[in-house]
């Protein structure tokens, strides 16, 4: 895939993740993304970057921002709720 990936901090839920890492800090096994219009920061597990879903996010990333990233770390191309919606069948993980 080609991105570089930081370290992350893993909650039970996406509001835990998101309120989490307002600290800026991203605990070991996960990862920090920005998405959607306002760039809302999520933490999630890098266990999520093996689910196809995902990688076609990413995909998406690769092609609009490419390495270039305004936000410092991975931002993902797409509304905040398909976000929520593609990775809530993910918690089994």
């Amino acid at each position: 895939m080609g991105f570089r990936l930081p370290g992350i901090r893993r909650s039970t839920s996406f509001a835990a993740k998101s309120a989490a890492s307002k600290s800026g800090e991203v605990p070991k096994g996960y990862l920090g993304v920005y998405v959607g219009e306002k760039m809302k920061r999520f933490v999630i597990p890098i266990s999520y970057l093996n689910q196809p879903s995902f990688q076609e996010l990413l995909n998406q990333a690769e092609e609009e921002f490419r390495y270039d990233h305004p936000m410092g770390a991975l931002t993902i191309p797409c509304a905040e709720d398909v976000f929520l919606y593609v990775t809530s069948s993910f918690n089994g993980f």
